[in-house]
């Protein structure tokens, strides 16, 4: 379907301004041709006097019909600026209206979408698509789509003013518009692919800056500045390649068309003029076709403009548009489930998973987490730690069996209350530019200074925020770029501890931590796990020592589980990564 069709079916509610809009485009250009009207009868009226057009209505004196002139053209100046002003208000309201419903829809869909969308897709690529197409639906909306209306309204006119004056030029004037279209639309053809090239380097260009600008730190450490402009110089040629081939066509649009035209206006000047001389045409109509032949070519030249506004334009909107008809994430599950019935018992059934890409992970897996107990996972890198979290949160579904939260198949639940009953701590730490009240509280939106203050003091965050130059109001910068790893990790820490959800899950919650700060953390973290389901994610064992119950996760499921010390006496694969952590191993 053609990305305007698309457009147009999108924004149905924005269709009456866009008429309103449309007929003050309309209107305003059938004012902005009468003046060369006026012009043509004010030469009638010099030249023929008491015999112009306008004696022939009755006014016969000739002062009388230049008066009448001047009333005309200050009447129809001002309508004329009247519906420019009612058409430049309507078109850019309705840019900026559409392209914020654009964006805000586009963004709360990309919320729906699943977890495998990210993974395909360059962070760059989709603030590129957010950003930068939107803005260019926005720039044809302000001005495009008046340009089009103004063309085409004023090529109609004009031709009527043609068809009645001197058919015999009319026809003359209009032979090299078919030619003209057909190169238009040939035109507009090639550029819509090449510029969708264009908008596809721009994104590749926008993830490269995000990921370079994100790893500043990385980049300096390594000494890699040169082969990270080295690459950036790469993509930007891409994209200055590819900008210039649609450059290259679309320079080549006005020049050709514009020798098209020449001829209408040449069988003007010189057929016009001999009907004059033979009688056949009067002085003043004469005066108005020669206006009017620029009026029906001229704005040809500017079809170039036009179009490559167009084109770019609707290359971008195809891009949104693709965005929104991405299918949602399939998430069963309407069972509503009041955050304080939640127990916290977990159990996994038989379950089975492979990621899209078909590597499998676990087959045939069972446990059982008791409420108000701490478990832990441990086992080697790739095992499907983290993935037993991932199916938890149901940012995947199990490819068989189930997974009941308190006897309760997680798939009949909705997803936003299963959410609700588990706080996480990843172990990539994500926090948002802001205060370090805002990060804490994200989420938790209604909690009191009070609350806010005993959760940073549970996770070991309180001395070190009291002593930033403004406390809890201290701005950290984008991804708390102002703190050392292990203060934004015990900032997360805090907001998960806020939450209070019965289920809390630590991925490698300590690992940006030193030892002493880890043992404050895990007797602070005694005092709410009493009362909650805590499942952890540890490399470091000494953090899960104490746990009721160890899992050790590899190859397929569940290799061994036990607590510490039975672990240690049977002498597995737990003993041995406890002997190679100790340094006991041979």
């Amino acid at each position: 379907m053609a990305p305007l069709i698309r457009l147009f079916i999108y924004a149905k509610a924005f269709r009456v301004r866009v008429i309103l809009a449309t007929i003050c485009s309309v209107l305003n250009t059938c004012f902005d041709i009468l003046p060369e009207v006026l012009i043509g009868i004010a030469v009638n009226v010099v030249v023929q006097g008491n015999h112009s057009w306008l004696a022939m209505l009755g006014i016969s004196d000739v002062r009388t019909q230049l008066l009448l002139l001047g009333v005309l053209t200050f009447v129809i100046w001002s309508l004329e600026s009247l519906f420019q002003y009612f058409y430049a208000v309507l078109w850019r309201n309705v840019a900026q209206s559409l392209q914020h419903q654009l964006r805000v829809d586009a963004y709360t869909h990309m919320q729906k979408l699943p977890m495998t969308f990210y993974e395909d897709k360059p962070t760059g690529a989709l603030l590129s698509l957010l950003n930068d197409d939107i803005n260019q639906l926005e720039r044809f909306l302000d001005n495009g789509a008046h340009q089009f209306i103004y063309f085409a309204t004023s090529t109609i006119v004009a031709c009527a003013i043609f068809l009645y004056l001197s058919p015999i030029l009319a026809l003359f004037v209009l032979i090299p518009l078919p030619f003209v279209f057909f190169v238009t639309f040939f035109f507009q053809k090639k550029l819509s692919s090449r510029y969708m090239g264009v908008r596809e380097r721009a994104a590749d260009l926008a993830s490269l800056l995000v990921n370079n600008i994100t790893g500043i730190a990385v980049i300096k450490s390594y000494t890699t500045q040169d082969y990270e402009a080295g690459r950036l110089a790469q993509d930007s040629a891409q994209y200055r390649d590819a900008s210039k081939s649609a450059i290259k066509l679309s320079a080549a649009f006005i020049p050709l068309v514009r020798m098209i035209i020449v001829i209408g206006f040449i069988f003007t000047i010189v057929l016009g003029g001999w009907q004059v001389l033979d009688g056949y045409l009067d002085v003043g109509s004469y005066s108005l076709l020669v206006f009017q032949t620029q009026r029906v070519l001229w704005p040809f030249t500017e079809l170039a403009q036009m179009t490559d506004l167009y084109g770019r334009a609707m290359a971008s909107t195809n891009r949104v548009l693709n965005l929104l008809s991405e299918p949602k994430e399939k998430v069963s599950g309407t069972r509503h489930l009041p955050l304080n019935e939640v127990k916290g018992r977990v159990e996994l059934e038989h379950v089975s998973f492979s990621y899209p890409n078909g590597i499998e992970i676990f087959d045939n897996l069972s446990l059982t987490i008791e409420p108000a107990t701490t478990v832990a996972f441990v086992g080697t890198t790739g095992s499907g730690k983290s993935t037993i979290i991932k199916l938890l949160l149901r940012f995947y579904d199990p490819t068989k069996g189930r997974i009941l939260l308190d006897g309760i198949d997680i798939t009949t639940i909705n997803p936003n209350d299963v959410r609700r009953a588990i706080g996480l701590v990843s172990q990539d730490v994500f926090l948002f530019s802001g205060t370090v009240r805002e990060n804490i509280v994200y989420g938790t939106f209604d909690a009191s200074l009070d609350q806010i203050i005993n959760a940073a003091k549970v996770a070991e965050a309180h001395e070190f925020i009291e002593n930033l130059p403004d406390g809890y109001d201290t701005v950290i910068g984008e991804r708390g770029i102002k703190l050392s790893g292990g203060q934004r990790q015990r900032l997360s820490i805090a907001r998960a501890v806020l939450k209070d959800s019965p289920i809390l899950i630590f991925d490698e919650a300590t690992s940006a931590v030193d030892n002493e700060t880890e043992v404050a953390i895990q007797h602070s973290l005694k005092k709410i796990t009493a009362d909650h389901t805590v499942i952890m994610i540890a490399h470091r064992l000494s953090t899960v020592r104490e746990a009721d119950n160890i899992f050790v996760v590899g190859q397929g499921g569940i290799l061994e589980s036990g607590t510490h010390e039975e672990l240690i006496a049977q002498n597995g694969v737990y003993s041995y990564l406890w002997d190679v952590q100790t340094g006991e191993a041979d």
